[in-house]
């Protein structure tokens, strides 16, 4: 018998290097793949599920806005057309619902007078852009008249931001890029949880003056430069100062040029003889006598003053 001493070594580990590497590389590739698929699948998965919120049946009637101006987008069309079939129940009355092939052919969906005084009401309701609303209806089509609220200032509080017309009615913010609206800059702080209510006159003085000033110059706009309308060269108008809130011996209101010449208006429309200003006429004859001869209104002066009173101005127009 032989006896072997000493501490006995461990066997060999071979290397599985390469082997290793191969099988990390191909998992890393599998899990790319998955990610890949569970994504494609996802998007299957939406697509099924958006069309399941704008049902089939829509897409067969053909909703016509007769005449709108041409200032309006393809997002409020969008939101008058939603609005306009969001309220229609396919087979209405007829007790049934509608299967998959009907609802294509639009088989069952009924647009009579009920039908239209529904989308009626329901425009009246909730779309603050339309007034004086009728509603017409065809077998296959809606017809929308209306009268357009044309968004003249822009006003922001906080995270909220809304439009105001020339009434002062409140409408909901959708972009409008296209459209000369001008920033409200000082106004006051809003109490109302939530800003004014959609679609309702606004009540507050210092935004009311800051929009009658805009009308006056987009009226100006349309029967002097309707190819070149003034308002896109005005950026903001400041109302800070309105009433002289916060010093009585500065201009009340300003406006302010994209290049940040300013425009000092002075007091609110129908207050200039109180306080020895320009008549309102006048500063917009001045204003659009500059603008004409220049071609616009950032030609490199500090400011355009126009409260002083001026016995011998040509008007553009003779009457506002």
């Amino acid at each position: 018998m032989s006896f072997k001493t000493g501490v006995s070594k461990p066997r060999k580990k071979y290397k599985t290097d390469r082997h290793s590497q191969s099988s990390r590389k191909f998992l890393k590739v599998s899990a790319v793949i998955c990610v890949v698929v569970a994504i494609v699948v996802g998007f299957v998965l939406l697509d099924k599920y958006a069309k399941k919120l704008v049902p089939s049946w829509a897409d067969s009637i053909e909703v016509e806005l007769i005449e709108p101006p041409a200032w309006v987008n393809e997002s409020l069309r969008d939101k008058i057309i939603a609005a306009s079939t969001r309220l229609l129940a396919p087979s209405a009355g007829s007790g049934r619902a509608l299967s998959e092939a009907e609802g294509r052919r639009g088989e069952g969906i009924k647009l009579d007078e009920d039908a239209a005084r529904l989308i009626q009401n329901n425009l009246d309701r909730n779309i603050a852009w339309l007034k004086e609303v009728t509603v017409r209806t065809t077998h296959d089509k809606i017809l929308i008249e209306a009268d357009y609220r044309k968004p003249l200032a822009l006003v922001k509080f906080g995270q909220l931001k809304f439009y105001v017309d020339a009434e002062m009615v409140v409408l909901d913010f959708i972009p409008m890029p296209h459209l000369p609206i001008v920033k409200v800059k000082g106004a006051a702080t809003i109490i109302r949880i939530g800003g004014p209510p959609v679609g309702k006159v606004w009540l507050q003085e210092d935004i009311a003056v800051a929009v009658a000033i805009l009308a006056r110059l987009d009226r100006m706009d349309q029967l002097v430069t309707p190819n070149k309308p003034l308002l896109f060269e005005i950026d903001s108008i400041d109302v800070s100062n309105f009433k002289g809130r916060e010093n009585s011996k500065f201009a009340h209101i300003i406006l302010y040029a994209k290049n940040n010449t300013e425009i000092i208006w002075g007091v609110e429309i129908g207050a200039w003889a109180q306080y020895l200003e320009a008549k309102d006429e006048g500063k917009l004859a001045k204003l659009y006598t500059y603008y004409k001869e220049y071609g616009l209104l950032t030609s490199g002066a500090k400011y355009i003053d126009l409260r002083t009173p001026q016995s011998h101005v040509p008007l553009p127009v003779d009457k506002y």
